[in-house]
């Protein structure tokens, strides 16, 4: 579920990983020296989740001492704190002191009982976490924790140890920013609180004494703690402010005049490093310290080294740890903990670069510590078997695009990467195939990575598939490619006047037709989750009256558009079908654009003629052949709900009479002339209502051409350019008188 990079230091990388089964702790792992195979440390180490999503991790680093780490492990709630001295090989838990900071017994006695830390960064980068260390002290640490027999959140006692975490000693029963002033040799103090201080406390021998020093006479609230740049200082600065109003105060506190003189020689001594089970061999070495004797009252100063002397240790079991693919059966354990092969690992198969007639060696288990020294003795990486590579099966085939996009336009060049996760690759024949047509053998295909060019003409869907086979065995991968050309038109097709709470149908019409895979995304009204569908129709309803704003947007490889209508929503209304002789399907074009002008045409001459209001009358034609329309009859604005209008049964009358009386005509492009008639007087219209009891009449109108020619010539589809442009000359010559001596022959040439 997630990775977080906790060192990287001496060529080895420590990660965390969190598994799928883990809320709120990781698995510890630790790579080869390659950084390439990695090898389980440590299950469960706790960790808490920050604002922004930053995560921290339990495990912190013992600086002064290399390969020295502290972990607080999560097992069914309980965190306990656990110390390693060899880069994660042993785990063991911390030793807790026997007494406490005013001399009582702890009765604090292992295995029920140990010392736990809290390793939590500080918010605020001017003081010290909840443990604190430094590479000029080595075996130098001090933490807030707990005693017992698991860590306690509230719990902020202060303990500190000298030699590196073999015993540890009380010293505040609180938590306290720490500060470490030359090399460790002076150790300050400053209690965690809320509350304004003027105290500081500090140490000269380590922590087995402490001394207070009033660094101001006025109490600040304290912000943070600074030491002047070098590990050998003695000046350091509190800084803070004495009311949340009030500007930083800074204080300057200088241990220099406390020290009469420098160290010698003769103010120190030795302590050898040592882990908790005695062991002197670390990390495949002796290695000596030398701290100032607590007796001497001096400075370290600059010259101060705190390394003494190293010895080489002979190699034996605990400088070597498990594997790749091997794990240890008790990791708490230091002792003789065996690995054992994990269940999906086999040890005798072969790497997955062997070559064919190549040897390789299968691992016995066991690898030495990175930056662990030790030499001779015990080696368990000797009796590697050696092995002959056998002629591997191909597996793991993989089929990439370089350019990333599945989804192309014809003639586009698109480029196949073809990868080979396992197997052998010099005796191997690849047969390739890119859908088209395009067929070819290669070898060495995945070893020199040579991609493969290719470039679609044609719209359509490719399978491409590329075939490994040797004789031991095949692989297969396949890739579909979507080669599209770009959307070039969409319109929205929806009936601009419906009923509440009655089915209408949203269809989205493109351009070019029917193009691969298009997605439609559609909104209705001012919601901003769309539902989408591969189909170009959507069947509603609108539970509410008033205008609703329908929007769709197709999405075909890259290329997306958009087209919105506004839907009128009524309770009540009528409908007149509309029906035109079978000569006018010849010049139907079947475009938006086409429909809503002879819908505006036959609208506006029938208000002009019956003086009933232009919008309350609505003529839609509808899409497809035979062509048909759809007169709506409105009622106004301001005339009540009923299910039965007296106005309305006027206006339909004079919409008849009109008809009858050959009144609604108009005049064509090329000198024809078209007259609307009344097919049948007798023949009723439709109402469309929220309540029941509807009544029908079917009117049927019929719109003739008189003379034989084109009604609108379309030269060019989609057309919208083209239309568009003559959109405004066009709508002037439908209304107006034209010359019907004009050569009929000439017009259709034209």
């Amino acid at each position: 579920q997630d990775l977080q990079i906790i060192s990287t230091d001496e060529n080895q990388v420590f990660v965390a990983v969190q598994e799928w089964y883990q809320t709120d702790t990781y698995n510890l792992y630790q790579s080869d020296p390659q950084g390439v195979y990695y090898s389980i440390l440590l299950e469960n180490v706790r960790s808490t989740k920050q604002p922004e999503e930053n995560v921290l991790i339990d495990i912190l680093e013992v600086r002064g001492v290399k390969g020295v780490f502290l972990a607080n492990q999560k097992i069914d709630g309980k965190v306990t704190t656990l110390i390693t001295y060899n880069k994660g090989r042993d785990w063991d838990f911390l030793n807790p002191p026997d007494i406490d900071m005013n001399g009582k017994p702890t009765n604090c006695k292992p295995p029920d009982c140990y010392l736990h830390l809290h390793l939590r960064w500080a918010d605020n980068p001017y003081v010290s976490g909840t443990v604190h260390t430094k590479d000029t002290a080595p075996g130098l640490i001090m933490g807030a924790g707990n005693l017992g027999s698991q860590l306690v959140e509230y719990k902020e006692e202060m303990y500190i140890t000298s030699d590196c975490g073999n015993t540890w000693r009380q010293v505040f029963e609180e938590e306290h920013h720490i500060l470490y002033l030359d090399h460790g040799g002076v150790i300050v103090a400053i209690k965690d609180t809320s509350i304004p201080l003027k105290i500081l406390k500090f140490s000269i021998d380590e922590g087995q004494t402490w001394s207070t020093h009033n660094f101001t006479s006025t109490s600040v609230f304290v912000d943070g703690l600074l030491s002047e740049p070098g590990d050998e200082t003695l000046v350091m600065t509190v800084f803070g402010h004495i009311s949340y109003r009030s500007d930083w105060e800074l204080v300057k506190v200088d241990f220099r005049p406390s020290f009469p003189r420098e160290c010698t020689d003769d103010d120190y001594e030795s302590w050898e490093l040592t882990n908790l089970q005695g062991d002197r061999c670390i990390m495949g070495q002796q290695r000596s310290f030398r701290k100032r004797k607590i007796s001497s009252w001096c400075i370290k100063g600059r010259s101060f080294t705190s390394a003494l002397t190293s010895k080489v240790c002979e190699c034996v079991n605990s400088d070597f740890l498990c594997d790749y693919g091997f794990e240890r059966s008790a990791p708490l354990k230091s002792q003789s903990s065996k690995c054992f092969a994990d269940f999906w690992f086999n040890p005798e198969a072969p790497p997955e670069d062997c070559v064919l007639g190549q040897a390789y060696t299968s691992s016995t288990g066991y690898r030495k510590v990175v930056s662990n020294v030790c030499e001779g003795g015990v080696d368990l990486q000797q009796n590697l078997a050696q092995h002959m590579c056998p002629l591997i099966a191909p597996k793991g085939l993989q089929i990439s695009i370089r350019e990333e996009s599945l989804a192309v336009k014809p003639g586009e060049d698109i480029t196949f990467i073809v990868r080979q996760e396992q197997g052998d690759i010099l005796n191997t024949k690849y047969q390739v195939d890119l859908g088209d047509g395009f067929k070819a053998i290669y070898v060495n295909l995945t070893m020199t990575g040579e991609p493969i060019r290719h470039r679609y003409e044609n719209p359509g869907i490719y399978r491409v598939s590329v075939k490994a086979e040797n004789v031991a065995g095949h692989d297969e991968a396949v890739v579909f490619i979507q080669v599209n050309s770009p959307l070039q038109a969409l319109n929205l097709e929806v009936v601009p006047v419906v009923g509440r709470n009655q089915e209408v149908n949203l269809t989205a019409i493109i351009l070019p037709k029917n193009p691969n895979l298009t997605v439609f995304y559609w909104w209705i009204g001012n919601t901003l989750q769309p539902l989408l569908t591969l189909d170009n129709f959507l069947v509603t309803k609108f539970a509410e009256t008033g205008d609703v704003r329908v929007t769709v947007q197709a999405s075909c490889g890259s290329s997306m558009l958009q087209d919105s209508k506004v839907v009128r929503v009524f309770d009540h209304f009528h409908v007149l079908p509309l029906k035109f002789t079978k000569h006018l399907d010849m010049y139907n074009p079947d475009i938006p654009e086409w429909r809503q002008d002879i819908g505006r045409v036959v609208t506006r001459l029938l208000a002009k003629d019956t003086n009933i209001p232009e919008e309350t009358l609505m003529t839609v034609v509808k899409p497809g052949l035979p062509t048909t329309a759809d007169l709506h009859v409105l009622l106004p604005a301001n005339q009540p709900k009923r299910k039965r209008s007296v106005t309305s049964d006027k206006r339909i009358a004079a919409i008849k009479q009109a008809l009858n009386a050959h009144n609604i005509s108009f005049f064509l492009r090329g000198g024809y002339w078209v007259l609307v008639t009344l097919a049948d007087s007798g023949s009723d219209s439709r109402r469309i209502g929220g309540g029941s009891g509807y009544w029908a009449i079917v009117v049927l109108f019929v719109i003739c051409l008189v003379a034989v020619g084109a009604f609108i010539l379309y030269k060019k589809l989609p057309g919208r350019n083209v239309y568009a442009q003559m959109h405004n000359e066009k709508e002037q010559e439908m209304t107006s008188p034209v010359n019907h001596s004009e050569d009929t022959q000439n017009i259709i040439q034209g």
